[in-house]
């Protein structure tokens, strides 16, 4: 059976990253989080002591940046120049300022190109903000995945107390998600927006487990269904 792309999009807390690596998981194809990928560079930039707003200097740093996805047991590790991030990348200090990061031309131009090498042999699960519009516009399966922002609030509280890295309350996360909407909708570059051929669903009232048979039931459908 040949290998196709899927390209899953949406707003922060829509479960992209939960519902991109079972779908994956479930195909056998290799799932990748970009969303993981700005964080690196978020981490990497107060790593060196630079302020999230020294554009020019994000600029030159990404260039120089070695980022490496590999998959473990536990999840998608993330490498920085051969540091393990995977926990730091998920810290609030880097969700704060990651849409920020994500909106410099240069960050983007750089993630790009190699998210797009990553998907030449095909067999690829990728989610971000704009992997159908701009990184994968000819992937075959096409997904925009959405909730309420109270419930993607709620979710991501819920993700953090078991986690044990709680910082803020549930009013404070709502607030802050709506903020990153806004900023991500908001940017010039390749900002968020559902693809003209994308299939909008919204996992407000879904569990993980229907969202992921309903995208595996597109794949069937449009184009036979993996392995």
């Amino acid at each position: 059976m040949d290998k196709f792309n899927i390209a899953i999009d949406g707003p922060a807390g829509a479960g992209k990253s939960t519902i991109a690596r079972l779908v994956a998981g479930a195909l056998g194809f290799v799932y990748v989080d970009t969303g993981a990928m700005y964080r690196a560079v978020t981490w990497k930039v107060q790593h060196e002591g630079l302020l999230p707003e020294q554009e020019d200097e994000v600029a030159k740093l990404v260039n120089r940046m070695d980022i490496k996805l590999i998959p473990g047991e536990g999840g998608q590790q993330v490498f920085v120049d051969g540091i393990d991030v995977t926990k730091e990348v998920r810290s609030a200090a880097v969700t704060t300022h990651v849409s920020l990061i994500a909106s410099y031309a240069a960050v983007r131009q750089s993630l790009v190109a190699l998210q797009q090498q990553m998907t030449k042999s095909k067999g690829v699960v990728m989610d971000g903000r704009d992997i159908g519009t701009h990184v994968i516009p000819d992937a075959e399966i096409k997904v925009f995945l959405t909730a309420s922002v109270s419930k993607r609030a709620e979710r991501r509280f819920k993700e953090l107390q078991e986690s044990g890295t709680v910082t803020m309350t549930l009013s404070e996360l709502e607030q802050d998600i709506a903020r990153r909407d806004q900023l991500d909708e908001a940017r010039e570059i390749s900002p968020l927006r559902r693809a003209h051929d994308a299939v909008l669903m919204d996992s407000t009232s879904m569990t993980i487990e229907e969202v992921v048979e309903e995208i595996l039931g597109l794949c069937k459908d449009k184009v036979g269904g993996g392995k």
